[in-house]
């Protein structure tokens, strides 16, 4: 898994419940979904905490008459639905209601009532006891997927730059508190670090993460710092607000972000950002390498000026591919 470096969160909004007629008892089961913390690394709270993290920062915070609306019509059975199908990941494919009632913080009843709804629309398989995703599931990102060009465009590069430095090479956008991989390339050797495409890592403490910060405004970044759970992952992560401001101020100046051990102990990164023909930054990409095999003087010495290169090359192809597509005028 990529360490090194790695999307806006938001407040889930629940509508009170109905009070009860006279004369009759309700239970109220507490609507937020609790928090499962997830083993390994990659543990950004589930995906329970990340769908509730999904509402955090948006206009329904804000107290504004567009916060209003957005309370009145969020729909808590859609976010229900999706951190069920966010539960199943790499480490775990395979689950069985219980399990999906855990990781989302849903009864075992609703949990499973979700389940065999997504069975009998084609996108979960059911096996016994077990339940897994099946490739339907693809559909969800496609449209999304189908419209970005850019690790297409990025791969021949990143493979050669990857093959160049024998190390790890990654890229990704932000998505409110979190970085996501849309391409990741790896080395022929026995260590390799290797992260799957469309994961999640915090901006905060990666390399990825904080190129992208870096280039929002300071009011942007100020609201973010009040928002993010800054969670120590390390003894090294940087987790005082005041710091990673400062941080991220000097990584605006210089163009890159140099991590070292920040997001997982033995691991470090650099990463610079990716500009769209029109100048503005759209994604970051990085080299990210074991402690043992690269110090972070070999990361500024040695890699920065290889993966600088590369993206210059990105961003040309880029600029190109903008020309070759342009309606005539």
């Amino acid at each position: 898994m990529l360490g090194d470096d790695t999307s806006e969160h938001r407040h889930a909004v629940v509508v009170p419940p109905e009070a009860p007629k006279s004369g009759e008892t309700k239970s109220v089961r507490p609507s937020r979904l609790r928090k499962e913390p997830r083993a390994g690394r990659r543990e950004n709270g589930g995906p329970a905490k990340r769908a509730a993290s999904a509402a955090k920062g948006s206009p329904s915070a804000t107290g504004d008459g567009v916060g209003v609306a957005r309370r009145v019509e969020f729909v808590q059975s859609l976010e229900r639905g999706f951190a069920v199908i966010r539960a199943f990941e790499r480490d775990r494919t395979h689950m069985s209601v219980t399990e999906v009632a855990q990781a989302t913080g849903l009864t075992r009843a609703v949990a499973r009532r979700f389940l065999l709804t997504l069975v009998e629309l084609g996108y979960v398989r059911n096996e016994g006891r077990s339940f897994s995703l099946r490739p339907r599931i693809l559909e969800l990102g496609y449209g999304y997927l189908s419209g970005l060009t850019f690790p297409e465009i990025a791969r021949p590069y990143m493979e050669e730059l990857s093959a160049k430095v024998q190390e790890s090479v990654s890229a990704a956008v932000l998505d409110g508190g979190d970085i996501v991989y849309v391409a990741n390339v790896v080395p022929r050797r026995v260590m390799t670090i290797n992260v799957p495409i469309g994961g999640r890592d915090p901006a905060y403490c990666t390399s990825l993460g904080r190129v992208l910060l870096a280039q929002r405004s300071d009011e942007e970044i100020s609201a973010y710092l009040a928002s993010v759970d800054l969670e120590r992952r390390t003894e090294r992560t940087v987790t005082d607000p005041a710091a990673l401001r400062r941080i991220l101020r000097e990584v605006r100046e210089q163009g890159y972000a140099l991590l070292d051990q920040e997001l997982e102990d033995g691991l470090g990164a650099i990463a610079v950002p990716i500009h769209d023909a029109g100048g503005a930054v759209v994604a970051a990409m990085n080299v990210s390498a074991y402690s043992l095999r690269a110090s972070p003087e070999v990361f500024t010495r040695v890699f920065l000026s290889a993966l600088r290169e590369t993206v210059v090359q990105v961003e040309e192809e880029v600029r190109v591919s903008v020309r070759l597509t342009a309606p005539a005028g």
